[in-house]
Formats: structure tokens, C-alpha cells, sequence
């Protein structure tokens, strides 16, 4: 379940919730799975090498894990360029599909580490 005071922070502009919290990739010891809830889906990643990482939880993009490659987040409308390597509460995540290109997620609500 969570916690109403996260909803009410991500009302915040995006560029204050997503600079209070969020995840580094380079922090991120490899194999750490992180849980994604953005407007639309629930995401989960598992970081790789650098900024690879399998990725799962859009019902066209990912409904299976995909390997990616994490461009970052940003907060505002796009075609902003992304943190590079930083995944933020009430920011777009951008990644590289090996298929689709560049995907660009809605505005992501929650964000935590998983085990």
C-alpha cells in the first residue's frame, strides 16, 4: 500500500519531487531490482552493468523483462534531455528499447527499492 503523503508530494513541480527522490544507477549495486509506479503502469527494473537494465511492466513495450539502456529521468514536458542516470519520483523515465527506440514513460508516482 502506499502512502498518501508520497501522492501528495508528487503534486509538487517535477523538478523539486524528482530532485528529493530517486535512485542514482551508478549507486546501485548490479542486480538491485527497483519497483516503478508511474501514471499509466507499474514498472520493475533490474540494474545491469553501467546503465543496462531489464526492464518489465508496459503491456507493449515490456510485458516480458527487455534489456534497455537507462537514459535518465527528467522532470517537465518533453523533449527535455534527461538526468543521465538518475530515476526521480514525479519525473518521465527514458530509456533505449531495442526495438521501439527511445521510450519515454509517463510521470512516475513511486519509486523504491525492492529485497
Amino acid at each position: 500500500m502506499l502512502d498518501r503523503n508520497l501522492h501528495q508530494e508528487s503534486d509538487l513541480p517535477a523538478e523539486q519531487a524528482g530532485s528529493k527522490d530517486g535512485f542514482y544507477l551508478d549507486d546501485l549495486a548490479d542486480g538491485t531490482a527497483l519497483d516503478i509506479e508511474t501514471q499509466h503502469h507499474h514498472y520493475r527494473l533490474i540494474k545491469h552493468a553501467e546503465s543496462h537494465a531489464r526492464i518489465s511492466g508496459h503491456p507493449m513495450y515490456c510485458p516480458e523483462p527487455v534489456e534497455v539502456e537507462i537514459e535518465g529521468s527528467f522532470g517537465g514536458k518533453p523533449p527535455l534531455k534527461p538526468n543521465p542516470g538518475f530515476i526521480g519520483r514525479g519525473m518521465y523515465l527514458v530509456f533505449k528499447h531495442p526495438l521501439f527506440n527511445e521510450v519515454t514513460t509517463s510521470r512516475i508516482r513511486d519509486i523504491h527499492k525492492l529485497g
